[in-house]
């Protein structure tokens, strides 16, 4: 597979890849908390002969500049930046996990400009910011940094809790590589951003066409949470891939890819 070359947008702000003709029909990938932009390579390879299949680096990943405060009103912002730098109109937007809560948030004030979303692996409240589970979870994630293991001395346990039943090698080594390279602030600023999310009230007002995509074994997105929240979206769609964890376009790029194709071809039908 080749690999594409690193892009920065116009303004310096954000790095990004991307495959496909200018003028086709953005599809734009976010990443979650140990993700990175190349965590989508196999996707822009799929659909970049239909689309502008665009990988975002959230900030403070890869090449893209830090965020001076870290919130998902603050992410969802510089989504809707991105956006205007690369001069995407309707763009198709795949959210995977903590990018899936940034694209409900983004949805609140730009409920009209996507062309659809998918939300993968993904969930509309953190929950209280007191709650014991929300504490116990954070906790467990930052802990091990605070006693002073590094991303990369974690990244082969962290990814080991998230897969699922039989997950791709090639895509767990790369899912390694990505949490790797997380820069220890980002993460820590990533996992507090999440306190206190909580987007359920504006789920009715979802008015494009959605994807709800889990996976059977995910304990950080449960697949029964997700199918829920699918009820409360006029005219979602939910699909769950069975012996999936928390990293389906890695652990299973051809089951990821072939949920999103039907998804992307019943839109264009319903263009």
């Amino acid at each position: 597979m080749s690999q594409p070359a690193p892009m920065i947008t116009r303004d310096g702000r954000f790095a990004y890849e991307a495959a496909g003709a200018p003028d086709a029909t953005p599809l734009i990938f976010l990443h979650g908390i140990g993700g990175a932009a190349r965590a989508w390579r196999r996707q822009l390879v799929t659909f970049g002969s239909r689309f502008r299949a665009i990988a975002w680096d959230m900030p403070g990943y890869g090449g893209s500049a830090p965020l001076p405060s870290v919130s998902i009103a603050a992410l969802a912002d510089a989504l809707q930046r991105f956006i205007e730098q690369l001069g995407a109109t309707s763009p198709v937007l795949v959210g995977h996990s903590i990018g899936g809560m940034i694209v409900q948030k983004w949805l609140v004030q730009s409920p009209k400009l996507a062309r659809a979303v998918v939300l993968a692996q993904t969930s509309p409240a953190f929950g209280k910011a007191d709650g014991d589970w929300q504490k116990s979870f954070i906790t467990a994630r930052l802990g091990p940094l605070d006693r002073g293991e590094t991303m990369k001395s974690l990244a082969p346990s962290l990814v080991k809790e998230l897969v699922g039943e039989n997950p791709d090698p090639s895509g767990m080594e790369l899912a390694r590589e990505c949490m790797a390279s997380v820069p220890e602030a980002s993460y820590r600023a990533m996992m507090l951003a999440l306190i206190g999310f909580d987007q359920r009230s504006t789920l009715k007002d979802i008015s494009v066409p959605t994807l709800l995509l889990s996976g059977s074994k995910d304990n950080n997105a449960p697949a029964p949470m997700m199918a829920k929240t699918a009820t409360y979206i006029p005219s979602a769609e939910y699909t769950e891939l069975a012996g999936v964890g928390h990293l389906a376009n890695l652990e299973r790029p051809d089951a990821f890819d072939e949920a999103l194709g039907r998804f992307l071809n019943s839109v264009a039908t319903k263009a």
